[in-house]
């Protein structure tokens, strides 16, 4: 039974990494991306490879505070 290949894109509901207190960036061009949450980097966004390992979207976003307007 062939296994079921993940979408290119993730969907809607996937958290955004950009949007999350622990993701961070690396100086690694080969794994520039960085969850501190679970401490580990990647050449994709964190979201995607939590998908691809565990099958659920990522849950432990957390909003990065709002910064305030000047």
């Amino acid at each position: 039974m062939p296994t079921p290949s993940l979408p290119s894109e993730s969907p809607p509901s996937a958290p955004d990494c950009w949007k999350c207190r622990h993701f961070g960036l690396t100086y690694e061009p080969s794994r520039p991306y960085l969850c501190r949450l679970m401490g580990f980097k990647s050449p994709q966004l964190p979201s995607r490879d939590v998908l691809q390992a565990d099958g659920q979207h990522c849950r432990g976003f957390a909003a990065k505070p709002l910064r305030p307007q000047p």
